[in-house]
């Protein structure tokens, strides 16, 4: 099926299966077992910040002992099409700026499809892109051609990426409107761990699978495509919609002009908001929490080793001077600091969104940006005083707080713009992540460069980083401190919102989920405890493996 076919299924009116008439909950649905559907698809795509596990096997893939190296005038657009030298990893790395630009353009494209069609039909485009480009990187790999690699994972995948992140957000904000934070946090918090499962479980397949002729990254591609195509099938297929006007047992919403004046009961069409300027300020406060964060993320391991050097094993030694083994034991405890970090990014995502319930997103962002700019201005300091610890804690929080920032932004555009479509608006605004992709490393790793070829010391090449990043900081702090409520006539009038209802046919799909008991028997507590188990045995063995790793760090 492709989103093409999906989508004329949609305008014929097709009320199969994947339809969104087929998704309304019934009477008795228990809404908690909607939030382990969203986490088995984003414990699959979040496998996206894994792949560098893959890099070091792949540059292999010839020589399999030690890289065959290609010609030295050989470019980027050489290594895309050649079949007899190795990949640089350099050119491996483009996959990252790939799938999140093709994240953001594919959530941004067919955002505003999803919500006509429903999480389901999305969900199980999702789980054919991710799982389908998975299988044609392998068949890349197979014939040693890089832009097969990058069409399967990178574009197709992407589009899978998109899909498949935005799938569970409307859904989980509609079936909780009282914690909307802590809702979108559960989700998003399985896409940050989804790496800290793959990781370590790419790791033992390529090890099974590696001969004397083969790096065995095939066949574990091919292995990972079946596990993640059932996880998502069976995250799209558990995803169900309330009935409308469903709202929790007990709960009222709150009246207008009490409790927090940036929520609105009304409802903004996605076709409005490039217009809106609490859209575009928004964007920017995602955009700079996310480019100051990733570049850190991505450079976290080389950062550490390169200001500390042999102090990390308790030796006086600067990076440069190290031997082979003493480089090796720094590695070592630079996975335990990357791992520490991944943790925080995971946590962060559930602990700052649902805080954010309690705060409010306004309030909560505020704190990222002002306590993230602190400590980003203290960490050429702490490097400088050899202080350790100061540096690893500083850069925990900093990474929390940008998993925060991805859970805490679902909810707060739900605040502003209503929930009916906040799927497609959470969609287009995650064209500032593709643009933070990009940004943040660029920064990073020119300003490293830039400092290098100055001739500075290593250990002090990143100082002037944290600065700009700081900057960055500043910047999302006005932004988000201009965000007000948005003006009445943005949002629908309730003509316009029943048209709307009426194309997503969501009167008569409530009418006939409210004269039959569709779903009640999927919420059963058996079915419940299965559903977390599914989700939950596979989050507890990867923080047990990451557990082991970060020990290295603290040893």
């Amino acid at each position: 099926m492709t989103v093409a076919s999906a989508a004329t299924g949609e305008m014929t009116g097709d009320s199969g299966f994947l339809s969104k008439e087929r998704t309304i909950a019934g009477p008795g649905f228990n809404r908690w077992l909607v939030p382990p559907a969203a986490l088995a698809m984003h414990l699959c795509i979040g496998m996206a910040y894994g792949f560098s596990v893959f890099w070091l096997p792949l540059s292999k893939a010839i020589g399999i002992k030690e890289s065959v190296a290609c010609p030295a005038d050989m470019g980027l657009l050489g290594q895309l099409f050649t079949t007899s030298c190795d990949w640089k990893i350099s050119s491996l790395t483009g996959m990252f700026t790939i799938f999140f630009v093709f994240l953001g353009l594919s959530a941004a494209l067919w955002g505003g499809w999803l919500e006509r069609v429903g999480p389901r039909k999305a969900g199980v485009v999702a789980a054919l892109c991710w799982a389908g480009g998975l299988v044609i990187s392998a068949f890349g790999i197979s014939i040693h051609e890089l832009w097969v690699m990058w069409l399967g994972s990178g574009v197709i995948g992407g589009v899978g990426l998109g899909l498949g992140y935005i799938s569970p957000v409307s859904t989980l904000i509609k079936w909780f409107p009282d914690r909307r934070g802590m809702a979108t946090g559960m989700a998003i918090m399985g896409f940050g761990g989804g790496a800290m499962i793959g990781s370590p479980l790419a790791n033992e397949l390529i090890k099974h699978f590696a001969t004397a002729t083969s790096v065995g990254v095939t066949p574990t591609f091919l292995v990972f495509a079946g596990l993640y195509f059932l996880f998502m099938m069976g995250g799209a297929l558990g995803y169900r919609l309330p009935a409308q006007g469903w709202r929790p047992a007990g709960w009222t919403p709150p009246a207008p002009g009490s409790g927090n004046a940036m929520m609105t009961e009304r409802h903004v069409h996605v076709s409005k908001v490039w217009g809106i300027p609490q859209f575009w300020l928004v964007w920017m406060v995602l955009c700079m929490n996310v480019s100051a964060g990733i570049g850190v993320l991505g450079m976290a391991s080389p950062m550490l080793q390169e200001v500390f050097g042999g102090h990390l094993i308790n030796q006086d030694v600067r990076f440069v001077d190290l031997d082979k083994a003493q480089l090796a034991a720094i590695a070592g405890v630079a996975a335990g600091f990357t791992a520490l970090l991944s943790l925080f990014n995971i946590v962060g995502r559930f602990f700052w969104a649902s805080l954010s319930d309690k705060l409010g997103r306004k309030m909560t962002y505020a704190i990222f940006f002002v306590l993230g700019g602190l400590l980003y201005a203290s960490i050429p300091a702490s490097a400088g005083a050899g202080n350790k610890v100061a540096f690893a804690s500083a850069f925990c929080i900093i990474l929390s707080m940008y998993g925060g920032g991805f859970a805490t932004v679902p909810a707060y555009l739900a605040d502003l713009f209503g929930t009916q479509m906040v799927g497609a608006i959470h969609g287009r605004l995650l064209t500032a992540w593709s643009i933070a992709g990009i940004l943040g490393p660029v920064v990073i790793n020119f300003m490293r460069d830039y400092q290098l070829g100055l001739g500075l010391p290593r250990e002090q090449v990143y100082n002037q980083t944290m600065y700009i990043l700081t900057g960055m900081l500043v910047i999302g702090f006005i932004c988000n401190l201009m965000i007000k409520p948005v003006a009445d006539k943005w949002f629908m009038s309730p003509a316009e919102l029943d048209q709307e209802r009426q194309r997503a046919r969501e009167r008569a799909a409530a009418a006939e989920a409210g004269a039959s008991a569709r779903g009640a028997a999927t919420s059963s507590g058996l079915a419940l405890v299965l559903a977390w188990a599914a989700v939950g045995i596979p989050l507890a063995w990867g923080l047990y493996r990451s557990l082991l790793t970060i020990g290295k760090f603290f040893s």
